[in-house]
């Protein structure tokens, strides 16, 4: 945790807020904090700043918050992901939350199987940890959003149109002709697919849509290796 996450019930006063849980263990074991610490601290969808411990019991750390700076610039990039597999699923969002992704698509496919999509890990409270491991690590602030779309034919003909406007839309896929471009200095709709790639069928369906397919080489990577080499291959600077 290179950042302490606040959010709004944590705070008792104005300027005094109370870490329990996960958060307190980490000061306690890792951190090694004591009374008087200064520690980096941020409030969620808001500004960054310090944290001065007050008092710290194996219950709570009461922190003097001080709040003096924005958080870290998203980057202009809308992130349409087949639904990983589970078991990967919770790297790829906190390292999507890491690097400034901030408006994430999942979305299905054929190579999606079904019981991905009753993994826990979609359910709102762990959507939300997951999210803050990856903004603590950053010291980010701001929450991506998460929308879920089961059905691909659906989500492309009737959204995704909308989406693409005004932006770059790129569909990563092995194969194709054209390398990822690097350097974009423009807003991205990034399309990536499952283990395996998109079928050919969901590649067209995606450049109707407007979306440009491109590669990486000719090295098949994991999704969480696609991610963040894509990212930061497409932007300077990630956040």
């Amino acid at each position: 945790m290179n950042l302490a996450l606040l959010f709004a019930e944590d705070f008792v006063s104005a300027d005094r807020a109370v870490l329990t849980g996960r958060r307190l263990a980490h000061l306690n074991s890792v951190l090694k904090a004591a009374e008087g610490d200064l520690l980096p601290v941020g409030l969620v969808n808001g500004d960054i700043g310090t944290g001065r411990v007050l008092h710290l019991t194996d219950t709570g750390a009461t922190l003097q918050v001080e709040l003096t700076e924005p958080p870290p610039s998203p980057l202009p990039l809308t992130l349409i992901l087949a639904m990983p597999r589970p078991k990967m699923f919770r790297r790829v969002l906190q390292t999507c939350a890491t690097l400034g992704a901030k408006d994430i698509w999942l979305i299905n496919s054929y190579k999606v199987e079904k019981s991905f999509w009753q993994t826990p890990w979609l359910s709102a409270e762990n959507l939300r940890e997951n999210m803050v491991l990856g903004l603590e690590q950053a010291r980010d602030t701001v929450l991506p959003r998460v929308h879920i779309r089961k059905l691909f034919k659906p989500f492309v003909e009737d959204e995704l149109p909308a989406l693409l406007k005004n932006t770059r839309a790129l569909v990563a896929h092995p194969g194709t002709n054209t390398p990822c471009p690097v350097h974009i200095n423009q807003p991205v709709t990034l399309c990536i697919g499952p283990e395996g790639g998109f079928i050919p069928y969901e590649v067209d369906k995606l450049v109707e849509a407007g979306c440009e397919a491109v590669h990486l080489g000719r090295r098949i990577l994991r999704v969480e290796t696609a991610v963040p080499v894509l990212l930061s291959r497409l932007f300077d600077a990630c956040g």
